[in-house]
């Protein structure tokens, strides 16, 4: 297995676990905390999707789908911040996101799997180790920072079908 394989199959997870922890739900039930406080089933979900966008577009030096398609943000009832990942949000600024429904939440994420995909596919082991962010001592590589992405994406998916266990009781 060579690393864009390896790199395509741990993105690769992520959209399902998140699927599952999405599927059938009503948005009265994403929008649910599973206690007062805790992060919801969208937010996890968003911040999953919005974290790799961020972090995968700077990487491939391009816009951030969330930034480039006012569309996306409109279906969440935010704007289009292409800062705004989810770092530090208040329970107030967390229950603000709000998706029309699981579709959004989906349809953002695979748009970012299907972007994140390609760019995963075309790398090669020597640009791993390109230096992204010198602001960390040791500086982070691009193999740091994908794997870190992924570490996050996976945490919060996880998460995500852990809080909908909850809601279900």
């Amino acid at each position: 297995m060579d690393v864009a394989d390896l790199l395509e199959e741990l993105y690769g997870r992520v959209p399902d676990v998140a699927r599952k922890a999405v599927a059938g739900l009503p948005t009265a039930r994403l929008t649910e905390p599973p206690r007062p406080g805790a992060n919801t089933i969208a937010w996890l979900i968003w911040h999953v999707a919005r974290v790799q966008d961020h972090h995968v577009s700077e990487l491939m030096i391009e816009k951030q789908l969330w930034a480039q398609n006012e569309g996306y943000a409109a279906r969440f009832g935010l704007p289009a911040d292409p800062h705004n990942t989810g770092y530090g949000h208040t329970p107030e600024q967390m229950a603000a996101v709000r998706p029309d429904d699981g579709g959004a939440l989906l349809d953002y994420l695979d748009a970012v799997w299907r972007r994140s995909r390609a760019f995963l596919a075309r790398l090669t082991p020597p640009e791993l180790d390109r230096i992204v962010d010198r602001r960390w001592d040791p500086p982070v590589t691009m193999g740091v920072r994908l794997v870190s992405v992924a570490d996050d994406n996976l945490q919060h998916a996880g998460q995500a079908a852990y809080a909908r266990g909850l809601l279900e009781g």
